[in-house]
């Protein structure tokens, strides 16, 4: 069988750094966030048309934006969830942006990274919002409930010496996860030593812990609104990991399968070659949970898929159910760019189609063939 194949569509050039990357909901459109060379933000919205992206709104604001969702939104609003360099978390109607729908003071210093659920799906509980921060926080929203998060992760202060020291961690990281009903939700955050919690939002208690050998710079679910399944992870140094979240040991938690040089750079002839670099994000298909991408600091896009083992648990010698981790299979591998792709986002009706931004303030426009065939 032909193996995919990604195919650039359109390039689009711009004057400012790009940080997140969106399409826009039931749309030809997506959002482009960045900072301007005097640290201001700016939003701007493109609509595909045939082979040119076409620039038809540009919003912008006193600090340099930095992530951005529309989890949280529903299909008719469209809203967008954003967080910037200062710690500001605003919601904003993008055909009305001057007014944000909600704005709050949401973290002491940059918010890294963003998540939302419950706006586009049925009976998955609440629409909620969730930041993680420079400060060490993990923070989670709900607009109808006013000004203050509706659940507040952040670290403790340890007392010794005679003095109070912040243990904090950089989060770079997090993701909604376990949402299938109204009662259960959970968020995954990863943080710059490495550290991966995942916290049960209904308990309001960390579910499980670890800690990896590089910092973490990127964690999606396969699917957010289901039964936890899989949590693809990637870090510094090359490192990309796939979790099976089905089966949790309670002492060795959960299997996975990990492959170090994701980071590095392919050949035209397939073969892996230079330094290890970071892997900046991985965005699951949402017509496939199997398949996926990871994206390089090398400038590349990999796309994965991966498979099942025959049996995904097994007892050990203490009659407890442990999981069996899958492999992950490379199906195509391309360098778009010199620079780092750190943005990636697959449009959710559109089989194949997709957008990515990377720091030599480009923006790109792809098309992935044969994945119907996977």
């Amino acid at each position: 069988m032909d193996k995919p194949q990604m195919i650039e569509h359109i390039q689009q050039n711009v004057d400012y750094t790009i940080y997140d990357v969106k399409w826009i909901p039931c749309s030809a459109k997506f959002v482009v966030l960045g900072s301007k060379p005097n640290s201001n933000g700016i939003l701007q919205i493109y609509e595909l048309n045939e082979a040119k992206a076409e620039k038809i709104k540009q919003v912008v604001k006193k600090t340099a934006f930095k992530c951005g969702t529309f989890g949280a939104s529903s299909l008719r609003n469209r809203h967008m969830a954003i967080g910037d360099f200062e710690g500001r978390m605003q919601v904003l109607d993008l055909e009305r942006p001057d007014l944000p729908v909600y704005n709050v003071e949401a973290h002491k210093s940059i918010i890294n990274a963003i998540d939302a659920i419950g706006g586009k799906q049925l009976d998955c509980g609440a629409p909620e919002i969730v930041t993680g921060s420079r400060d060490g926080a993990v923070k989670v929203w709900d607009m109808r409930q006013g000004s203050a998060p509706v659940v507040d992760i952040s670290p403790e202060t340890v007392k010794g010496d005679g003095i109070n020291r912040n243990e904090r961690r950089d989060c770079w990281a997090v993701a909604f996860g376990d949402s299938y009903n109204n009662a259960e939700r959970c968020v995954a955050a990863g943080y710059d030593n490495g550290d991966l919690k995942l916290f049960d939002l209904r308990q309001l208690a960390v579910r499980w812990e670890t800690t990896l050998k590089n910092g973490i710079c990127g964690i999606e679910f396969d699917r957010a609104d289901i039964p936890m399944n899989k949590m693809g992870v990637t870090t510094l140094e090359g490192g990309l990991l796939v979790y099976d979240m089905r089966t949790q040991h309670p002492t060795k938690g959960f299997s996975w399968v990990e492959e170090r040089n994701a980071g590095r750079s392919v050949g035209s002839n397939g073969v892996i070659t230079g330094p290890k670099s970071t892997v900046w994000a991985i965005r699951h298909l949402p017509q496939n949970r199997d398949v996926f991408v990871s994206c390089g600091g090398t400038g590349s896009i990999r796309l994965w898929q991966y498979e099942y083992p025959e049996k995904r648990r097994k007892t050990d010698a203490d009659e407890n159910e442990i999981g069996v981790s899958g492999t992950m299979q490379m199906l195509h591998a391309s360098t778009v760019s010199s620079q780092p792709v750190h943005s990636f986002d697959w449009h959710p009706d559109k089989l194949g189609l997709a957008v990515c931004g990377s720091f030599d303030q480009c923006v790109r426009v792809l098309v992935t063939t044969k994945l119907n065939l996977l």
